[in-house]
């Protein structure tokens, strides 16, 4: 096979990628644009940040128990009376009245206060996971369909250089340099070929509906890596930083901190039922009484209107509460001990997250290396083993699989740095460092 034709092979995956992108630039969607899309319809996002407003309300109702009370109550009765001895009357009673109530002293109150508070702090927390969740989901499923797109490609890209060969091999063999061999051989690897491209077909359309289900649309079109590819380098190549970071900053060791100080909140309250409380009351209020006829209301010296008022103090001191408050006391002392124990757990487990996935964005950061190199010695070795079977020292055989092997390392690159790219937000995902920001700088990588 001529060299020009090799070097054609060789380029034709680049070649229908770029037609592929170009075919769809006008309706591809960057990354930036589908996530500010999908906090707007992802159901699991929507739902955290619905959580952390009710939170945001709660605090609001427990602040409320260090302000005053203040109700209105009315009352209006009808009576009709008919003694034996005297004629009937009828009486008609009207009473409305202001009742108010302030907490002077309730050892509970700002324990109370201070929960729902951390409440809402921990909401938020749970806020900060969905969204960097959000974040590494789309990512995901964005370069999933941008490396099933390649593999795609790539397919058929090796299905038509098989092809070629094929057709070559039927030529050989008729003019008698070839043996029937290398027919066969050449028909089962586009057989092979052909199923691989169905599959991968019907893998890119999985991963587009999985895309698609994130902003609610159909048919996304994701943009690729702009050309040549330039992975950005991570922050920092110190681990130990990393895993420092993830302890101060982590959503989940917040979460867990969170957790044992509304533990030893609960264990305030508790205590708190042992001691006395001291509420002001105040009323006021006034009656009026209408007793017909008048007659019987003279006589009875009834009618008209009255006022009263009344201010106090209403102490209570809880002398016996049949075990149940030490109980209680009990209870929460042992919840918080649980809860330290699930900080010490959060800790070490975000540390060894953060070191697993540090270790892998290295190992993925060296494997691209070492793709790139694999691609340009498979170029080199295609060009030589097509160039030996055209000489007659080579068989077919060695061109399908020289031809094979450059498509494969060329598809596994492209995964690579696909991986490279999500893997560094999952880094920052293990370490709490993940944050829309980040999106924009992995955004600024794709085509314009």
């Amino acid at each position: 096979m001529p060299l020009a034709q090799a070097s054609r092979l060789i380029l034709q995956p680049l070649a229908i990628a770029a037609g592929l992108l170009l075919a769809g630039a006008a309706q591809a969607q960057s990354l930036q644009e589908l996530y500010d899309a999908a906090r707007g319809y992802d159901a699991t996002f929507l739902a955290s940040r619905a959580s952390a407003d009710a939170a945001a309300a709660r605090v609001a109702q427990a602040e409320s128990l260090l302000r005053p009370t203040l109700g209105l109550q009315a009352t209006g009765t009808y009576a009709r009376t008919d003694p034996p001895s005297t004629a009937a009357y009828n009486a008609r009673t009207l009473t409305a009245g202001l009742q108010g109530k302030y907490s002077v002293y309730n050892a509970s109150n700002i324990p109370t206060i201070d929960k729902a508070r951390r409440a809402y702090a921990l909401a938020q927390a749970d806020l900060d996971l969905a969204e960097q969740d959000l974040i590494v989901r789309l990512t995901t499923a964005y370069f999933d369909v941008l490396a099933a797109s390649d593999t795609l490609n790539t397919s058929r890209a090796n299905k038509a250089a098989i092809a070629e060969q094929l057709a070559s091999a039927k030529r050989n063999f008729e003019v008698g340099t070839a043996t029937i061999t290398d027919t066969r051989e050449a028909q089962a690897r586009y057989d092979l070929a052909v199923a691989q491209e169905l599959a991968a077909d019907n893998d890119l359309r999985v991963k587009r509906v999985t895309l698609d289900q994130f902003v609610g649309r159909v048919g996304v079109e994701p943009k690729g890596l702009a050309q040549p590819v330039a992975l950005p380098a991570l922050p920092s190549d110190n681990i130990d930083t990393w895993v420092a970071t993830a302890d101060e900053q982590h959503p989940n060791i917040r979460r867990a901190r969170l957790g044992l100080e509304i533990a030893q909140l609960d264990t305030q309250i508790a205590r708190a039922g042992e001691k006395p409380t001291l509420d002001a009351t105040a009323t006021l209020g006034g009656q009026n009484l209408h007793t017909s006829p008048a007659a019987i209301a003279a006589a009875q010296g009834g009618g008209g209107t009255s006022k009263n008022a009344s201010v106090g103090l209403t102490f209570s001191y809880p002398i016996y509460t049949g075990g149940l408050t030490q109980n209680r006391i009990k209870e929460t002392l042992v919840l918080e001990e649980k809860a330290r124990n699930d900080l010490d757990f959060a800790r070490r487990s975000i540390a060894e997250g953060t070191r697993r996935a540090f270790f892998g964005v290295q190992s993925l950061k060296a494997q691209v290396s070492a793709y790139e190199a694999a691609e340009s010695s498979t170029k080199l070795a295609l060009e030589a083993t097509q160039l030996g079977y055209k000489v007659g020292v080579r068989v077919n055989l060695d061109v399908l699989n020289a031809q094979t092997q450059l498509y494969s390392t060329q598809r596994d690159l492209a995964k690579a740095r696909y991986d490279v790219v999500v893997n560094s937000l999952k880094l920052r995902q293990a370490s709490g460092q993940l944050r829309a920001e980040d999106l924009a700088a992995v955004n600024a990588l794709l085509a314009k």
